[in-house]
């Protein structure tokens, strides 16, 4: 019987990302048909049935699924560079919080910000993530603090999917730092957060999680717990950084409201990998700020591995402590710094990634997957992981669609 698709790339060698019991989910099969934005099926070139007047020859590279960057803060006003020079010149980042700098500087900045500055300045950023094959994008808001600039915030992440072919997830991250007009009484500012924001988010459907920052420079456990039990109320996921700078058990909280994925994790105990398990909770590593703070506690790599906690890799970007725009050079630290395979990291950044961010159909080439793929002109998939900006996305499609 002939079946009729939107286009069929043929002469391709499939690294699916499935797990299917081969290294990077290889399959036999070397075609791929596409119809309505979705993978319709994946077949060998000796099937004729799959029809379609468009035709794309792979040339034998290789086809992965677009990469998610799923952990981001690409949404700002201004810039950082001048703190990152004043660093340098033996500055500490207290000394430069208190002249008005750090995530306070960068909040006074986006909060003078137009939506349309905010949204240009984000476009090329998130520009940047697609050039080297990255599809769908987590943007969190927190540089707002705010009801309105956060809901601003908000607005220009999902306006991103409208000047570039990629999906964006936002993030509401009210939780971030206690901002200056709370400063003598944060309890307060948690309470803003639970009764005036999430409501708001929830109603005008403008983020599908609730992030917070459990540390001790951040939230607290139990402000943490107040701020998920508001978000479960309003139906919306939650995640979390935690476990960054110390262990204040942020990651077992996290998991006992069934977060979809707890980020950094460098503290993490070891003894609360169970509950993540359990709860089916994403570990989320960001080498970029381990890397730009020069940190020097890594997370525990071997104990997730061990018990098969799904590990992501992402980006971070953000005007701080990650102001690193390119998934490559993540992936490649992922492995150097913290000892993940290419198989691992490139998990980290399609099926697991597409799990941290609760999407079933993403992160895989597979029947019914949403049909966001790149070719690679490469000799292997760990080349990928290998080299530092050596390569780009021979071909890119974006829903089914060519760009």
């Amino acid at each position: 019987m002939t079946k009729q698709c939107d286009v069929v790339i043929d002469n391709v060698r499939i690294a699916s990302m499935q797990k299917n019991g081969k290294a990077y989910g290889i399959l036999s099969q070397s075609c791929v048909a596409i119809k309505d934005g979705k993978v319709l099926a994946i077949f060998d070139s000796t099937d004729t049935s799959y029809q379609t007047s468009k035709r794309v020859d792979g040339e034998n590279k290789w086809l992965l699924p677009g990469f998610i960057d799923c952990h981001t803060h690409l949404v700002y006003g201004g810039n950082r560079a001048n703190e990152f020079e004043q660093r340098l010149q033996g500055k500490t980042y207290t000394e430069i919080a208190q002249q008005g700098g750090g995530i306070q500087g960068t909040v006074n900045a986006t909060r003078e910000a137009s939506e349309l500055t905010l949204l240009t300045s984000a476009i090329k950023r998130a520009a940047r993530l697609a050039e080297e094959g990255v599809t769908c994008i987590e943007v969190k808001s927190g540089y707002g603090l705010d009801l309105d600039t956060e809901l601003k915030m908000l607005k220009v992440a999902k306006q991103i999917s409208e000047h570039l072919p990629v999906n964006i997830i936002p993030t509401y991250l009210g939780a971030h730092t206690v901002p200056k007009e709370y400063r003598s009484n944060p309890d307060d500012y948690v309470q803003f957060i639970c009764d005036q924001v999430i409501p708001v988010v929830a109603q005008q459907q403008l983020a599908d999680c609730v992030d917070v920052f459990c540390e001790s420079i951040g939230f607290s456990p139990v402000q943490c717990r107040k701020i998920f039990a508001a978000a479960k109320i309003h139906k919306l996921n939650v995640k979390a950084h935690v476990e960054q700078l110390s262990d204040l058990k942020g990651a077992k909280l996290a998991a006992e409201f069934g977060a979809i994925s707890v980020d950094h994790i460098e503290y993490l105990d070891p003894q609360d990998i169970p509950a993540l398990k359990q709860s089916g909770t994403v570990a989320v590593l960001l080498p970029g700020a381990f890397y730009y703070l020069s940190e020097t506690q890594k997370p525990p790599v071997a104990e997730l591995r061990a018990s098969n906690v799904p590990i992501a890799i992402a980006t971070d970007l953000n005007p701080g402590s990650s102001p690193i725009a390119s998934i490559l050079t993540i992936m490649n630290m992922a492995s150097v710094l913290f000892g993940l395979t290419p198989e691992e990291v490139l998990q980290g950044v399609t099926l697991h990634a597409a799990k941290a961010l609760d999407l079933a159909n993403k992160g895989q080439i597979k029947t019914g997957m949403d049909a966001d793929l790149c070719l690679w002109d490469i000799e292997h998939p760990a080349e990928l992981v290998y080299g530092i900006n050596q390569h780009r996305p021979s071909a890119k499609w974006f829903a089914g669609r060519e760009c």
